[in-house]
Order: structure tokens, then C-alpha cells, then sequence
């Protein structure tokens, strides 16, 4: 690769870890083109980014990031083999997700590191990532939780004014009577 086009890789793969929130480190050797490409749609329809990188090139890419040069120690242990980099934009445990149900399924691609909220990860955490709530959910369980006080003083009240009606009733029919 000429210097020009590698100084340019490494622009593109430094811009994508600057607006992520998250990046993972897959190992994607001995998957078939057909795997790759069904992970990569995986990948697309929730959008996320995957970049497969020359380790040399990502280690430089790491360095010259905004979010990740901190760890670029940290990183470079596990920049070895073939490497795919995940980027996480919104929801940085859809990745997990998604790389849990193919290791179930497959046992591919092989996870290696990933960086969220500060905190490196190392391979023996996928299933820890994988087990938290996306956004998604964390926002439905939040929303789920302020409206259960809601949904029982709304209960509380409906059940007070039958109760008054049922007495009405009773005090009416035995006036009648």
C-alpha cells in the first residue's frame, strides 16, 4: 500500500474511532466470505460500522485518536492475527449481542478486546457485555417503572369512586324501598 493511501486509511479508521462510543476487536479467520458478509448485514441493520484493518495501521489509527490513544497499550496485545474492528455509535451492547448469538450459532468470529465507557474489556468478557441492556430496553424498563405508580394510583381511584357508587346505589335503593 502506498504511504498517500495509508495515510488515508488511517485518517478514515481515526475518524470512525473519534465518533463511536464504542470499538470492538473481532478475530474473523476461518469464517466463510458467506459469514462475513451475514455478519457484516448484521452489523449494517442496527449501524454499526466494520472496518477489517492491517494491525499495524489500527495501532497507528489508535494512537492518533481522540477516544482510544490512552489505550493504545492496552490495545496493541491484542492487535495480532486478522482483525476487524466493530464501531458502536448509539448502543455499544448491540455489538456484544449480535457477536454472542454468532458465537453461539457458529462459534465465529472470535472476540478480542473491546473499549466502552473508558474500560477496556478483554476476551473473556463477551458474554458479561452481551448481558446488559441495550438502550433500548433500558429505556423501556425506565418507562415501564415510572408508569407502574402511575398505572396504581390511577387504580386506587378508579376503585374509591366505584366503591362511592356501589354505596350511592345501596343508600338509593333502600330510600326506595
Amino acid at each position: 500500500m502506498e504511504k498517500a493511501k495509508k495515510s488515508e486509511f488511517i485518517g478514515e479508521i481515526k475518524e470512525l474511532m473519534d465518533s463511536s462510543n464504542a470499538m470492538y476487536l473481532i478475530d474473523f479467520s476461518k469464517m466463510t466470505v458467506a459469514e462475513v458478509e451475514e455478519l457484516r448485514a448484521e452489523f449494517y441493520k442496527v449501524g454499526l460500522k466494520y472496518r477489517v484493518v492491517k494491525n499495524t495501521l489500527a495501532l497507528r489509527a489508535v494512537k492518533e485518536s481522540d477516544n482510544y490513544a490512552v489505550f493504545s497499550e492496552q490495545l496493541d496485545a491484542f492487535l495480532k492475527g486478522p482483525t476487524g474492528i466493530v464501531f458502536a455509535y448509539d448502543d455499544p451492547v448491540t455489538v456484544a449481542k449480535i457477536l454472542r448469538k454468532n458465537n453461539e450459532k457458529t462459534g465465529k468470529p472470535k472476540f478480542k478486546t473491546a473499549v466502552l465507557d473508558g474500560i477496556v474489556y478483554g476476551s473473556d468478557k463477551l458474554n458479561e457485555l452481551a448481558s446488559l441492556l441495550t438502550k433500548d430496553e433500558l429505556i423501556s424498563s425506565i418507562c415501564g417503572s415510572l408508569n407502574s405508580p402511575v398505572s396504581g394510583i390511577s387504580g386506587a381511584i378508579n376503585a374509591v369512586m366505584r366503591d362511592l357508587a356501589s354505596i350511592i346505589e345501596e343508600v338509593a335503593k333502600k330510600n326506595a324501598a
